[in-house]
């Protein structure tokens, strides 16, 4: 039996150790590199406003403004990061991107002053913005380009998914043993998981100049928002990160209503990485075609009609967290169907070109819906009773806003045969 073969044969198991076997190095190194990169991150930024409001003493509203500028100097600027990867290649974006986050959290362990928490928090965040959007658009090609012993891009990115949920996970656990010490040391030792990131890419992703380094800014910007199927592909899948971003908004919530307090949520974030690691591969395997888009925002939308039923009779003690239970497995179900072959999609339409740029925008367009879609769910709790049917307001509208993102995506951008998704 030949390597090749041997390797076919385990992906048919379709476990992660032999997933990660079959993958080829680049593809490895580029999907253990995004579970590093959330070990080092959610070993700090979950317990970075308790820093800062506790242990410094500083007001509300600015630990707010700084957490609020770390999410814009990342998520607000990934069109400028995949765009300098399509034209520094992505090799020295990730190195860039490996020192700011590096200097970002030397400065969170080192600085207590406004100015240096500031500096050092644009710098964590921009560090993102640089290298996810590489990142990704280096998992398409090496990806898409492999036939022996490598992986789909669809298949790729659910493996991306996994690696992702693994470290998001591990980070926060990781973290909280630092924390015994000082937040300094939870800072320092991500500086370090860092430093260990830059110097394995330093030595093994490839290098290679960017595919557009002669191409100018606004050739790259213009061809990319003239592409207005991709646009509204990318406007319709926001979507999916608004509904997400209600783990953070309406769910909490939900729970301290439920139970009296927030401490249930824990064990919830645990149950959707869990789940996610468990069953991310296989579900792949089987919706990997343009079909499973719509399919995944409607799953989503199922977990918001659930809790739009079940809010309203303000259930309590456990069979109060049962509802909760249920939109957090639905809402994981729905992104393990829809976005891996939402990624793949991207790269299809973007025809394999300035794919860093596509990444990015792609990525921005969400964070805009997030920040747009947190103001209107926040409006609209703030607006409704607290009792009685009024409070599935919320619910019922980002319900909706997924139902309407399903059907534009099923209209617009119809099912492809299985062997064309699959080429």
């Amino acid at each position: 039996m030949t390597e090749t073969d041997t390797r076919r044969r385990f992906v048919g198991r379709w476990s992660l150790l032999s997933s990660l076997a079959a993958a080829t190095p680049e593809v490895r190194l580029l999907v253990l590199t995004q579970l590093a990169f959330n070990v080092g991150f959610f070993m700090v930024l979950p317990y970075l406003s308790v820093y800062l409001f506790e242990d410094l003493g500083l007001r509300a509203a600015f630990v707010g403004a700084v957490l609020g500028l770390r999410t814009f100097s990342q998520q607000g600027l990934f069109f400028v990061g995949g765009s300098l990867a399509d034209r520094w290649g992505v090799k020295p974006v990730v190195l860039t991107g490996c020192v700011c986050r590096i200097l970002g959290f030397a400065g969170l362990a080192l600085f207590t002053s406004v100015p240096g928490i500031v500096v050092a928090t644009v710098l964590t965040g921009f560090a993102g913005a640089l290298f996810s959007p590489a990142v990704e658009s280096a998992l398409a090609t090496a990806a898409g380009g492999t036939e022996d012993g490598g992986r789909s891009r669809v298949d790729a990115f659910a493996l991306f998914n996994v690696c992702g949920q693994i470290g998001s996970f591990a980070g926060p656990l990781v973290g909280s043993v630092l924390l015994l010490a000082d937040f300094s040391a939870a800072c320092l030792s991500a500086a370090g998981v860092f430093v260990a990131i830059m110097l394995a890419h330093l030595r093994w992703l490839p290098s290679g100049p960017g595919v557009h380094a002669t191409d100018s800014w606004r050739d790259g910007w213009r061809e990319v928002l003239g592409n207005r199927p991709f646009l509204l592909f990318a406007a319709a899948m926001s979507t999916q990160l608004v509904a997400y971003n209600q783990l953070y908004l309406l769910l909490p919530l939900e729970v301290e209503r439920a139970w009296g307090s927030q401490s249930p949520l824990g064990w919830f974030f645990a149950l959707s990485s869990v789940f996610v690691v468990a069953a991310q591969l296989p579900i792949t395997k089987r919706a990997h075609t343009h079909a499973a888009l719509p399919l995944g925002l409607a799953v989503m939308a199922v977990g918001f009609a659930v809790m739009a039923v079940a809010v309203p009779a303000q259930p309590r003690g456990i069979p109060g967290l049962i509802p909760p239970a249920a939109f957090v497995l639905l809402l994981a179900l729905g992104q393990m169907i829809a976005m891996p072959v939402a990624r793949d999609a991207i790269a299809r339409m973007a025809s394999g070109r300035r794919l860093g740029t596509y990444y990015g925008v792609f990525a921005s367009i969400g964070g805009a819906a997030v920040l747009l879609g947190s103001v209107a769910v926040g409006a609209l709790i703030d607006a409704v009773p607290s009792t009685g049917w009024p409070l599935a307001a919320p619910w019922c509208a980002v319900g909706a806003l997924l139902t309407g993102s399903a059907l534009t995506v099923r209209v617009v951008f119809p099912a492809r045969r299985r062997d064309e998704a699959t080429d």
